[in-house]
């Protein structure tokens, strides 16, 4: 059973990256695509205290970023940048709500534990990264 389940691991790592990947095209999307969000979600960042150019460097991360995950071209980088905004999302935005209750942590938190899981396993072997780098995870159990 054990060698199944780390023969099975790249599908794991895929999983992870499309869930994360695609919540993040999702919410990127409208930021960049449907008129004026960008400059709103720049307002709403600089309306925290935080520089403004910040909202478009978070509204092409969640799209480009995303589609990158899908992909998994530089997965541990983009894995950071995701853990890092989600990080000041749940304490900026989202904290004040709790957990399990609308607009609460809950998203945030678990799309920043996936972020983070990708930092230290990258893309696995079905990725791009795999492709242009090599290696891939290499399980120790």
């Amino acid at each position: 059973m054990k060698r199944l389940l780390l023969r099975l691991q790249p599908l794991g790592l895929l999983m992870l990256r499309i869930a994360l990947g695609a919540i993040m095209v999702a919410h990127g999307y409208p930021k960049i695509f449907h008129g004026g969000y960008g400059h709103n979600m720049a307002a709403q960042v600089a309306g925290m205290g935080l520089p403004g150019f910040l909202g478009y460097f978070v509204a092409y991360l969640e799209f480009i970023g995303g589609l990158m995950l899908l992909v998994g071209v530089f997965t541990r980088v983009i894995g950071l940048l995701f853990a890092g905004e989600m990080l000041v999302a749940i304490l900026k935005v989202h904290l004040k709500n709790g957990i399990g209750t609308q607009g609460g942590i809950d998203l945030p938190l678990a799309c920043m534990a996936i972020a983070f899981a990708l930092i230290f396993f990258g893309g696995g072997l079905i990725s791009v990264d795999h492709l242009i780098f090599g290696g891939g995870h290499k399980s120790q159990l």
